[in-house]
């Protein structure tokens, strides 16, 4: 059975509908389409409407986050990525639904599988920047090469951010890895920061407090160098540094090195303020105490060494001024390369290198200098023996017999002795010091920073050093302990 219902228009509609009518020939039905079409086009999505001051306050709170992947796929389909047109197309229409007042232009070499791409957007700054991180993380994900065994991907190449215009270069990369670290590193500036604070939020509640209680006197430092601050040791802040770089000291370049000293110095609140100004660095602070400050210095000292580099320091009452001296670091190489290649004995290098520091200017500390250098000399040696025998030093009774033969070239009457896991390193004659107080002294000082330079090379921080006795101080021998 069919049922009909006949529908009543009143005049207005009958003038409101008359345009379609007249538009689609006399088919009524097809007017009656195209109106209903209309209509839906002018209702509001799925978006809850929102109050724009509100919203853009929400904008800027939320910025530095990055957009899901779940909540990416139903913002934008992701079979639109197979044409541009369609793609930019589409997110004006959205927006202009949205009512942003944002317009999107995407050029691009190919519609279909472009290999470049720039999209400029105009509008509100803080919209302008959420759309280029949406629209970027959509290519990224989405346009990628579906071959396995060699995955491409887009990245950002460029971004511009001006007042009203937001400006994104796109292109292929060689992994879908490098597009998200694009991503990450240009949108995501306090991603980690927030899911850090969301999995432990009490703990973070509490650390902030507690800077912020105390105007920022908290130090916050890793348990490791907590560790050797308790045994005595003088720990170097590699740790906290290498954590972030994720390589060892010796692979960061200067310049990233320089920043990452300021940024951890100052974030753990070690220092009050780091600045740097080309090679120089300059360390502010408000302690006290001359031995915590000169721990400080020396720590400084040792991790620009662990770089590669020479520091000399001058202290003031507040300030520790480290200047890069390349001059120093090669007359240090230069040294260390004739002990290991000829029959040179340290006390005549060390009467060369004396005469070098008198010659040159601003030299702040000279016991700093031959301390890098007797740790160089120390290192080096034990490199150069491990190359000859072809092993690697690393256990007591290695070290012991590569020790004994690197004494000999340091000119010294020692014994090493295995006691369970202690080595004891007794120099019974030495005819580098005497006691005395003036060049003997530094002499001694790098034949004792050599042995620390060899300890420290095969062994890190995993042993303890004990100094028992010095001849340099009155006794009939030196004596160290080596304890892992």
């Amino acid at each position: 059975m069919i049922r009909t219902k006949h529908i009543s228009l009143d005049d207005d509609f009958i003038k409101k509908v008359e345009p379609y009518v007249f538009k689609h020939g006399g088919n009524f039905s097809a007017a009656i389409r195209e109106m209903v079409e209309r209509a839906e086009d002018t209702l509001p999505d799925s978006s809850v409407a929102m109050d724009e001051h509100l919203f853009d306050w929400i904008l800027g709170e939320v910025e530095g986050r990055l957009i899901p992947d779940s909540v990416l796929d139903l913002m934008i389909d992701p079979s639109l990525s197979g044409n541009m047109d369609n793609l930019n197309k589409f997110i004006n229409k959205r927006l202009e639904k949205l009512g942003w007042k944002v317009n999107v232009n995407m050029g691009y070499d190919n519609i279909l599988s472009p290999s470049n791409m720039m999209i400029q957007i105009i509008g509100a700054p803080q919209r302008t920047r959420l759309i280029a991180c949406m629209l970027s993380s959509f290519l990224i994900k989405n346009l990628s090469d579906s071959d396995l065994h060699s995955p491409t991907s887009f990245t950002i190449k460029s971004l511009i951010i001006l007042d009203s215009e937001t400006r994104v270069w796109l292109a292929k990369s060689a992994s879908k890895k490098e597009g998200y670290d694009s991503i990450n590193n240009n949108f995501g500036n306090f991603e980690d920061v927030a899911k850090a604070i969301k999995s432990r939020p009490s703990l973070w509640k509490c650390i902030i407090n507690r800077h912020v209680t105390s105007n920022y006197q908290m130090v916050t430092i890793h348990r490791n160098y907590y560790e050797d601050i308790l045994s005595g040791k003088s720990p170097m802040g590699e740790i906290m540094i290498e954590t972030i770089a994720k390589r060892p000291i010796k692979d960061i370049s200067s310049k990233e090195m320089l920043s990452l000293i300021k940024k951890v110095y100052e974030a753990s609140r070690i220092v009050d303020k780091v600045d740097i100004h080309d090679d120089t660095i300059i360390l502010f602070h408000t302690y006290r105490n001359k031995d915590a400050i000169e721990k400080i210095r020396k720590q400084m000292i040792m991790l620009l060494e662990a770089n590669g580099k020479t520091y000399d320091c001058e202290i003031t009452t507040n300030m520790m001024v480290f200047d890069h001296r390349p001059d120093i670091g090669i007359k240090i190489n230069e040294i260390v390369n004739n002990l290991k290649s000829s029959e040179s004995k340290l006390d005549q290098e060390l009467i060369t290198f004396m005469a070098f520091l008198k010659d040159i200017n601003n030299i702040a500390d000279a016991t700093t200098s031959i301390s890098i250098l007797g740790r160089r000399i120390g290192i080096a040696l034990m490199e150069e023996y491990e190359k000859e025998n072809n092993i690697k030093i690393c256990d007591l009774e290695s070290f012991k017999k590569a020790f004994a033969t690197i004494d000999s070239k340091i000119h010294r009457d020692s014994e090493l002795k295995l006691d369970g896991n202690n080595l004891l390193y007794r120099v019974r004659r030495c005819n580098i010091t005497s006691g005395g107080d003036g060049f003997d002294k530094y002499v001694c000082r790098a034949a004792r920073e050599a042995f620390k330079g060899a300890v420290n090379y095969v062994f890190g921080n995993n042993v303890d050093l004990e100094i028992k006795r010095l001849l340099s101080h009155g006794d009939n021998y030196c004596e160290v302990i080596i304890q892992i």
